[in-house]
């Protein structure tokens, strides 16, 4: 397009990927803030029974009946109050403006540069794994340390009730108090099962709508509207939450386990120890805590 011509183009054309990053981390952020307090409870849901703790005495007295998700958002609502629900929803909306507009950008420019679709417009199967797992890989990774202080500042309010100090007056201070403890690499604690999650999240979501979106577009009735939409992100919802689950639940607890003064967690030498841990103190199936609430939240 000659320059004087370009100019007087709607901005989505003249910057395609600026602008497909702003609509993704707007829509994030709307999406956020509806449905965060469910992500608190797949949080407090991930970290309940942890056998972990228990062994190390850091939850000695505290052992408590376990609470599915409604129970543990009214316990939430009842003990600390209803705004609680939200707690940690401000790094959590810095988290979705990362990693939502990174992930979208690099997921399209995967898809239609560098992996390239078909004659027909559709899109191999194995090149959506590899796009969806690649872009979910990267936008997690820079996204990585706010998602750090979201889980932390979920999990305050229950340290208040067990008579715990608080370890943070906000954002800022988590930022700085974790980076002044750990340096850089602090910021990125937990960050091998966060990407290991984003990835296998991203294959099942990104890869599982656009080929359910694909397959009723061509052997049904169905055309691309809101009912298409809706019924291609259920089916991705689903696979996602699957998949992800357990990297997300290994991740929480790294995450938000104790640490030492050089910054070592105190529970876990590493995500695969945590997992070990995991199943054999709780059984498989604790991998897949929080699932209802993390699925109805995709």
């Amino acid at each position: 397009v000659p320059a004087e011509d370009e100019k007087s183009l709607p901005l989505p054309e003249r910057w395609p990927r600026a602008s497909k990053f702003a609509l993704s981390a707007c829509a994030a952020t709307v999406a956020e803030l509806v449905t965060f307090p469910l992500d608190l409870t797949k949080t407090r849901l991930q970290v309940q029974g942890e056998a972990a703790a228990q062994g190390s005495g850091a939850a000695a007295g505290q052992a408590v009946p376990y609470r599915g998700m409604l129970r543990t958002a009214a316990g939430v609502v009842q003990e600390e109050g209803l705004l609680k629900l939200w707690q940690g929803a401000t790094p959590a909306v810095y988290r979705h403006i990362v990693y939502s507009g990174v992930r979208m950008v690099a997921y399209e420019h995967l898809r239609d540069s560098v992996l390239g679709r078909a004659e027909d417009e559709s899109f191999p199967f194995w090149k959506a794994v590899v796009g969806g797992m690649s872009a979910g890989a990267i936008g997690q990774f820079f996204a990585s340390p706010t998602d750090l202080v979201k889980v932390q500042m979920q999990m305050e309010g229950k340290r208040k009730l067990e008579g715990k100090p608080l370890r943070f007056r906000g954002v800022h201070h988590a930022f700085m108090k974790i980076l002044s403890e750990g340096g850089i690499r602090g910021l990125w604690a937990g960050w091998v099962p966060n990407v290991q999650r984003a990835a296998l999240v991203n294959m099942g979501d990104l890869t599982t709508y656009d080929s359910v979106k694909h397959f009723l577009l061509l052997n049904t009735p169905l055309t691309d509207n809101s009912l298409t939409h809706s019924v291609a992100s259920g089916c991705s919802g689903l696979v996602a939450a699957v998949l992800g689950t357990p990297a997300d639940v290994v991740k929480t607890r790294i995450m938000n386990q104790p640490r030492d003064k050089q910054g070592r967690g105190l529970l876990y030498k590493s995500s695969t120890d945590c997992l070990i841990q995991t199943v054999q103190g709780e059984g498989f199936m604790s991998l897949y805590k929080g699932f209802i609430p993390t699925w109805m939240r995709m």
